[in-house]
């Protein structure tokens, strides 16, 4: 049995998608953001950047329990302990990993940018919002053509990267983004939409969506770290 400490974001569906398509029982144990579930000290003995999502596996590895933090690396041991969703041959492999990265160290973070100062900040900021709006243009541009060599992004086959891309695409509007402008995106999102897991992680998020604009002044400022302007 594996728990999962998570909350509905781009980067717990990542792992809520995985866990339903690799078929491993899990339990969730919710960590609300906006309540400052992520500094307590008993979650933070096995996530110490204060981020979700983690897993505690408790057969793991050498039988074991075993804790992990960092959406990406969950992935891996994931796709490692099954042997599903990543392919065997190190070539093939090697490309998972290139878009995986990819994923967390650019299109996830740009993206969560533009949704914060185009959604979520009190204060639009004309530079901020045209500098991020410009790189999710870019990646998204970056993504379209490599969609455009195969169904999934690193080819014929579904893998642990379209798990953690595909999350990031959901608020495309948001991000300020025109789907139209990028056809093999739009495609490769309808594919995965229709896969039962995927459904299934996206609704087990609807249960505890929230509005974050709505949060308090002191819920403001542990999740953002910023002062919430009146």
């Amino acid at each position: 049995m594996i728990d999962l400490y998570y909350w509905p974001t781009p980067n717990g569906h990542k792992i809520t998608i995985a866990l339903e398509e690799m078929g491993l029982p899990y339990t969730i144990h919710y960590v609300d953001i906006s309540k400052g579930d992520q500094f307590k000290p008993e979650f933070l003995r096995f996530s110490p950047n204060n981020k979700m999502p983690a897993i505690i596996e408790h057969d793991g590895i050498g039988g074991m329990q075993t804790s992990i933090f960092e959406s990406g690396a969950i992935l891996l041991y994931l796709s490692g302990k099954t042997g599903k969703y990543i392919p065997s041959d190190m070539k093939s492999k090697v490309l998972v990993w290139e878009w995986l990265m990819w994923q967390m160290a650019g299109f996830g973070p740009m993206l969560g940018q533009v949704h914060h100062f185009n959604h979520y900040a009190p204060v639009k900021i004309d530079y901020a919002i045209e500098r991020y709006m410009n790189e999710a243009n870019r990646l998204y541009g970056v993504l379209e053509a490599q969609l455009s060599k195969g169904d999934y992004v690193t080819g014929d086959d579904y893998t642990i990267a379209d798990m953690a891309i595909l999350p990031w695409t959901r608020s495309y509007a948001r991000q300020g983004i025109d789907l139209a402008k990028f056809p093999n995106i739009a495609r490769w999102r309808e594919t995965l939409h229709n896969r039962k897991a995927v459904q299934k992680a996206y609704e087990i998020g609807e249960k505890n969506k929230t509005d974050l604009r709505e949060l308090s002044g002191e819920e403001w400022q542990k999740l953002f770290g910023t002062t919430k302007p009146k």
